[in-house]
């Protein structure tokens, strides 16, 4: 099980991706999202007490849950305060020379000598990160940076105190009652907007909640496997085995925009 905590650009044309600044500050509206010729439809939205969203969460279906309260500490953490508070650790950041950043396992692509990955990591403080995100900001070209980070031990102890004071109970009794795996991250990602992540499945349980700004995540259901093209440069199914095929980590396609402070439920993802 992971609990993924996620600022985002507040302009928010980003799907699958991450966002978040603190140059911007606008409103946004769906003239700003890509366009796609499949058709979609809106992810429930319930109170954590609905039975119809303990049902949703029992059938391994997403649901955004609204009033779980689940990072309320964190609501405030915007650039300014983490920069403030997050320490001095180190810092994986990608960046990409468009908007799509497509994982790779480092290690395993090693082994193939034309690989040529979308996007490359490298570690930096935050306070570089920022400076970073800024000037790729400014200068509105094509190349973007996208912080995915697992809080540690180097994080400020205003953020530690912000930790703890999660909602824990509350997704503790979510994992004792479904039989859920240990949680083994909690992760951190802030990006700019219109930031990618292509089309990929997540092998646990996650609980996915919005910080600032906005986002949209479009699912895939599993029965919809056969119908996906892999990523342009992936080897093709003839030459491998889909792990989707045997997981089915991928969740009904839906059309989900995040609000501020709500949680998206995706045990399936």
């Amino acid at each position: 099980m992971a609990a993924t905590t996620v600022a985002e650009a507040d302009p928010a044309a980003s799907e699958g991706g991450t966002g978040f600044t603190g140059v911007q500050n606008w409103d946004w509206d769906e003239s700003q999202l890509r366009k796609y010729s499949f058709p979609t439809q809106p992810i429930p939205r319930l109170s954590h007490t609905d039975p119809r969203a303990e049902m949703l969460i029992n059938n391994e279906e997403p649901v955004v849950l609204t009033d779980t309260n689940l990072v309320y500490p964190a609501l405030k953490w915007d650039v300014a305060y983490l920069q403030e508070n997050i320490g001095n650790g180190d810092f994986s950041v990608y960046t990409a020379q468009k908007h799509k950043f497509l994982y790779y396992d480092e290690k395993k692509m090693a082994n193939f000598e034309n690989f040529v990955p979308k996007s490359q990591r490298m570690e930096m403080k935050f306070s570089e990160f920022v400076d970073k995100m800024h000037l790729t900001e400014e200068m509105r070209g094509e190349e973007r940076v996208y912080l995915q980070q697992t809080l540690n031990d180097t994080v400020g102890k205003k953020i530690v105190v912000d930790f703890l004071g999660f909602n824990w109970n509350w997704i503790n009794k979510q994992q004792a009652k479904r039989n859920w795996g240990q949680l083994t991250s909690n992760l951190l990602l802030i990006g700019m907007e219109g930031n990618v992540t292509p089309a990929h499945y997540d092998e646990q349980q996650n609980f996915f909640a919005q910080i600032k700004g906005h986002k949209r995540c479009i699912l895939f259901p599993p029965d919809q496997f056969e119908c996906l093209y892999p990523y342009p440069g992936a080897s093709t199914p003839k030459k491998i085995e889909y792990p989707l095929r045997a997981h089915q980590k991928v969740a009904i396609m839906r059309n989900i925009e995040k609000m501020l402070g709500e949680a998206l439920g995706d045990p399936h993802e």
